[in-house]
């Protein structure tokens, strides 16, 4: 896969909404507000300007003129060039169709879990479904709102993110039951790390293994 010159998804929207008509940056900020892009998308209002003159310095927009709101500064409108097009098929496309490993906070955390004791862990994990619960239940009444009023192409990101949260909430669920029936394989040296300060033997025999097949 090919180093792209631009990967801030925030770059991707703006080249979109210019795509789609040639925009001054304060329109372009009122529409992902308006139109609830900042809900699948990081955005950084005060760096959206700095993501407009670094898609200008590549060549994927263009000025196309200027615009002036009653006795507001005339305000630059951006076009989309050819090669922006381009990018944005391409990027979108790759987007779409590609899988790509991505590093979320929870997997994160998960990976490095067993560093609190696990009744600590036990709580928290409970804390988050709790609240994963409470945030599905307000988005899947918010995209039935919507969905009265707006065709389901621009609620299919909504319909994801709830899809998701909702297989995080059941699978954090099922580890909660497997900590707490003994399936979970490790419980008891996890135990014994916080208990004692020592790491089991078996962990630290599995460790040397790991070392040795990465040196092999």
């Amino acid at each position: 896969m090919a180093r792209r010159t631009m990967s801030n998804p925030l770059a991707l929207a703006v080249l979109a909404f210019v795509a789609e008509r040639p925009s001054h940056p304060y329109e372009i900020a009122q529409s992902l507000r308006s139109r609830g892009k900042d809900r699948s998308i990081k955005i950084n209002y005060g760096s959206l300007y700095s993501v407009v003159q670094t898609l200008e310095r590549h060549g994927f927009i263009e000025a196309a003129g200027t615009e002036r709101d009653g006795r507001r500064p005339e305000r630059t409108v951006y076009a989309v060039t050819e090669s922006g097009r381009a990018e944005l098929r391409d990027w979108l496309s790759e987007l779409l169709g590609t899988p790509a490993k991505e590093y979320p906070r929870f997997e994160s955390a998960l990976s490095l879990m067993g560093v609190l004791p696990p009744e600590e862990a036990r709580t928290l994990l409970e804390q988050r479904v709790a609240r994963l619960e409470a945030d599905t239940a307000a988005e899947r009444a918010l995209l039935a709102e919507w969905g009265s009023v707006l065709p389901g192409i621009f609620l299919v990101e909504g319909e994801y993110a709830l899809a998701m949260a909702t297989a995080e909430a059941e699978w954090t669920k099922g580890l909660l039951r497997r900590m707490a029936d003994g399936s979970l394989t490790g419980m008891d040296g996890w135990r014994q790390f916080h208990a004692t300060g020592q790491a089991p033997p078996e962990w630290t025999e599995l460790e040397a293994r790991a070392r040795a097949a990465q040196e092999d």
